[in-house]
């Protein structure tokens, strides 16, 4: 780190503490030089996730948009707020968490559908249903039999 004061490139930690947020991290330091304490602060920068959308548009993740897509499939079901957003932060950390910063919409859409399944049939129907833009009464009765096999009840 760079002294303020005389341009000394090293420096000593001195204190290091978390802000009162926790989201930042206040260090002492003391040059090694002029032996004057400064403050930085440091912070974690995160990469921005890209989404590469059907058109091949490209756009922020917005986990918002995601929430709000998953509240609408839950609609007047027995869904708490908090289960949905604890399942799209979870959505969000796996896909931070791969080395891929630009994903492609459909597979966060696929991400989303995996834990609506787990969450709430209905809500997984009501969301498969406009994400993969049934074109008949046949393919959604078709995603409807695939739902059924892996609950065990259709052989």
């Amino acid at each position: 780190m760079k002294c303020p004061y005389c341009g000394y490139v090293e420096s000593k930690v001195v204190d290091s503490r978390p802000t009162d947020e926790s989201e930042r991290i206040r260090r002492r330091r003391e040059c090694l030089r002029c032996e004057h304490r400064f403050t930085t602060y440091e912070i974690i920068e995160t990469t921005p996730l890209v989404v590469i959308k059907k058109d091949k548009s490209r756009e922020a993740f917005d986990s918002s948009k995601l929430l709000a897509g998953m509240v609408r499939a839950c609609e007047k079901r027995p869904v708490s707020l908090s289960v949905l957003e604890q399942a799209v932060e979870d959505i969000e950390m796996g896909l931070r968490s791969s080395l891929d910063k630009e994903i492609p919409s459909t597979h966060i859409g696929e991400l989303a559908m995996e834990k609506l399944r787990e969450i709430d049939e209905v809500a997984y129907v009501r969301f498969a249903s406009v994400y993969r833009q049934f074109k008949d009464i046949d393919s959604f009765m078709k995603e409807l039999q695939t739902l059924l096999k892996q609950r065990g009840k259709v052989t």
